[in-house]
């Protein structure tokens, strides 16, 4: 006999208003937020891990969410359920977070097989908010089948989204010279794939841009022994190249399954998330003993002054923290 649709995990994030408040659960600070989380969480693992994941980075004013309007939308014409994690970076100073992505795509945004999230990033470095990766698998269980995240933008450590994704799409302007200093090495290395958008405007310019970015690639030498990371022209305004970016993808997917890579990459991924966790948890442990953050507030200073080596300061308070678990 056929279960009960309630009783199926998948049928709370059926809608998109069911995966936002799943989504807002798993965001939650408060303990049982968490706790109705975390057993979402587990009960949808066996309905997660077939969508294709991809990262999205690329300068500020790369055009970023341009693409990612027409290139889901040019999905979903192909049948595609679409998902994005937009994460917009948070004031230091406010600690608020504009979240205008959904109005930088207007076309995706009113699409019903679409899911836009904006997210603040919070604290979290990487360019990708404290649970992207959670809200990646809810909606992998609610039926998207393509995963897209978009990163706040390159900075010393926007590798972090590589390390969740299959596909690490990196974004470029048709000025090599000015975005070859400006962008760390660190991004190159992890790229699957460059894009040089905005290719509609300065195709010369565009095709120079490429030549440096391949020169780039090839003194870097590819991430993984079963890819080597093209360098390809493109356009989010007129959708020059996003066919052919989509078929690059699907290469990708397939030559990587093929030689296990793909397999390997997020086994990798699923052990470090666990290693991050870890040291969050050990992390809000040691902030939430009262003798230790009073001790932490006064080490600081001491430190701050030059009083206190930091290393000394470290051990001791790591010693204080274990003789009190």
């Amino acid at each position: 006999m056929t279960a009960a649709p309630s009783s199926d995990p998948r049928f709370q994030l059926a809608t998109r208003a069911g995966l936002g408040r799943a989504i807002t659960r798993a965001e939650s600070t408060r303990p049982d937020h968490q706790a109705e989380a975390r057993t979402l969480l587990s009960a949808i693992m066996p309905h997660t891990g077939q969508a294709q994941r991809i990262g999205v980075t690329g300068v500020p004013g790369v055009g970023k969410s341009t693409f990612i309007d027409a290139f889901g939308s040019m999905l979903t014409e192909q049948g595609h359920k679409v998902a994005v994690l937009a994460v917009d970076p948070t004031s230091r100073r406010s600690r608020g977070s504009i979240l205008g992505d959904k109005t930088r795509m207007a076309k995706l945004s009113v699409d019903p097989n679409a899911f836009i999230r904006p997210s603040p990033a919070g604290d979290m470095l990487g360019g990708v908010g404290r649970k992207t990766r959670e809200t990646m698998l809810l909606c992998e269980a609610g039926g998207y089948d393509v995963v897209l995240v978009e990163t706040v933008g390159v900075g010393q450590s926007e590798t972090v989204v590589s390390d969740m994704v299959d596909f690490f799409l990196v974004l470029m302007l048709p000025n090599a010279g000015d975005d070859l200093q400006g962008i760390k090495k660190g991004v190159l290395e992890a790229a699957d794939l460059i894009a040089v958008n905005k290719a509609d405007i300065d195709e010369q310019a565009a095709r120079r841009a490429a030549r440096h970015y391949e020169t780039a690639l090839h003194i870097l030498g590819p991430s993984e022994p079963d890819w080597s990371p093209p360098v390809q022209l493109i356009s989010g305004q007129t959708g020059q190249g996003l066919k052919e970016l989509w078929a690059t993808i699907g290469r990708h997917r397939q030559q990587t399954t093929l030689s296990g890579g793909r397999g390997r990459r997020r086994a990798e991924q699923q052990v470090r998330w666990l290693e991050a966790l870890i040291a969050e948890g050990l992390s809000q442990g040691f902030g939430a003993n009262p003798e230790i953050a009073d001790r932490l507030r006064r080490t600081r200073d001491e430190v701050a002054r030059g009083v206190l080596p930091a290393s000394m300061a470290a051990e001791d308070l790591l010693a204080l923290f274990f003789g009190h678990t």
